[in-house]
């Protein structure tokens, strides 16, 4: 059994085949696009942790988060051959999951309650109240817990950098649409906060 096992590894060894040990991005990315399983891996766990916390900050829920999760890496791995090497890698990652994501969201309909308040904007300051006091933790979980159409859009304009016409576009809204669930989300989130630092 030894014997057969050598001559095995001397047949590999000939063969120049090595277990490889994608050791820069760029390595897993090539790997990924030949469809290399302990590439795929590698780039999982590369990027898991940060997607689901991307999920979950979309989702609000963990269970939604991890079916998110599950759809954007599969996307991912079919699409990896359509990067084109300009600009971050991971920022073309996080594209791919916030599309993910807002697929998700449409299908589960959870805009469908969203009023338009145009005289809503600039009731309150573009500050929601006393964040600095807020680890970065409880303030995710804070933006998970809002209101389906209230996060969405907070999601997309305060932290993914979308302007109104384009989320607009994404949602299928109006602007004016987009602009009152973003200045409701501000005031409900302003609201939280002060009852968490108040103790209520």
């Amino acid at each position: 059994m030894q014997q057969k096992a050598s001559k095995l590894h001397l047949l590999i060894t000939a063969m120049g085949i090595r277990k490889r040990e994608y050791s820069t991005q760029q390595e897993i990315i090539e790997g990924c696009i030949k469809r290399e399983p302990p590439a795929q891996r590698k780039l999982y766990e590369v990027y898991a942790p940060k997607m689901l916390t991307l999920a979950t900050r979309y989702a609000g829920d963990r269970e939604r988060a991890k079916d998110i999760l599950h759809d954007g890496f599969i996307t991912l791995f079919n699409k990896i051959d359509s990067y084109s090497g300009i600009g971050s890698f991971e920022g073309w990652v996080r594209r791919i999951f916030v599309n993910t994501a807002l697929m998700s969201l449409r299908k589960a309909d959870v805009l469908r309650n969203t009023e338009e308040i145009n005289n809503a904007v600039g009731e309150i300051s573009d500050n929601p109240g006393p964040v600095e006091m807020m680890s970065s933790k409880e303030l995710m979980e804070l933006i998970a817990s809002m209101p389906d159409g209230f996060r969405l859009v907070f999601n997309m304009y305060a932290i993914e950098g979308y302007n109104h016409q384009e989320i607009a576009k994404e949602l299928n809204i109006s602007e004016g649409s987009s602009r009152s669930q973003l200045s409701r989300a501000r005031m409900w989130l302003q609201e939280r906060i002060r009852r968490q630092n108040e103790g209520e």
